[in-house]
């Protein structure tokens, strides 16, 4: 199985695109490339050919280049069957268990719907890579547009039974935000605490925070932690359930 080479391109206010090489075979995939210059600009500087689009959900601001990147450069779009009429010009429709291949590289393909109900990540095992759209970010997950809360704890189960150091490619810059929302919740967390002075450190630079590691979302992200009982006792619900925790942190979240 091949590794892959993975690019980071920021587009947009705090948007990334990915841009998945693997060098035996040439093809390269662009996970949800909401524009279309800055990707054709670095695939250019590197002399990489798009073959692939990896779409995690249909929002605008992750399809938005499907089509023109499609008439452009005549590569096949990969999206969530269940929900294949709003992924623009989808070509492969996936759902849980699928495999996705970008070359001699395979992907697994995780349902993972909440923030909306079409939702998929794409977990690269060789690479040690996750693509996780705007399921799981760092240190936060995604608001729950289209699903409950059950269903969004659900979702992120399966991702943090992934190895620890799997890295998270989420699809926005929204690590300071959220970590000052899990200093909020979770104040006690000296992981947290640490984490949070080096996200300030690169943000001052103007440097990316993502990907972390799955690792250090089990340690900071108060959104799977429903189990902590600094979290708990924070929001008022000591021995509470994971679902409940985890439906008041989101609410609390949503209303930061």
């Amino acid at each position: 199985m091949a590794k892959l080479e993975i690019v980071q391109v920021p587009v947009m206010n705090d948007n990334y695109v990915y841009l998945a090489h693997d060098a035996g075979s040439g093809a390269t995939a662009a996970v949800d490339p909401a524009v279309v210059p800055p990707v054709l600009a670095v695939l250019e500087e590197k002399g990489w050919s798009l073959s692939h689009i990896l779409n995690t959900h249909h929002h605008g601001d992750h399809t938005g280049g499907n089509l023109e990147l499609k008439d452009r450069t005549g590569c096949t779009i990969v999206g969530c069957g269940g929900d294949a009429e709003r992924i623009p010009g989808i070509d492969v429709r996936v759902g849980e268990g699928d495999s996705v291949s970008v070359g001699g590289a395979a992907g697994k393909v995780f349902e993972v719907p909440g923030h909306t109900s079409g939702h998929i990540a794409y977990w690269f095992e060789e690479s040690g890579a996750l693509f996780s759209g705007d399921a799981l970010f760092a240190m936060g997950c995604g608001r729950l547009f289209e699903g409950s809360a059950a269903q969004m704890w659900q979702s992120l189960q399966k991702l943090m039974a992934l190895p620890a150091d799997t890295r998270v490619y989420c699809a926005h810059e929204y690590t300071q935000a959220n970590g000052r929302f899990a200093l909020s919740v979770e104040p006690d967390n000296a992981d947290l605490v640490a984490r949070m002075a080096a996200v300030d450190q690169l943000r001052r630079d103007d440097q990316p925070t993502v990907p972390s590691t799955l690792a250090e979302e089990l340690a900071t992200n108060p959104f799977l932690r429903p189990d902590s009982g600094d979290l708990q006792r924070t929001i008022g619900l000591e021995g509470g359930d994971p679902v409940t925790v985890f439906a008041r942190t989101r609410e609390l979240k949503d209303n930061f």
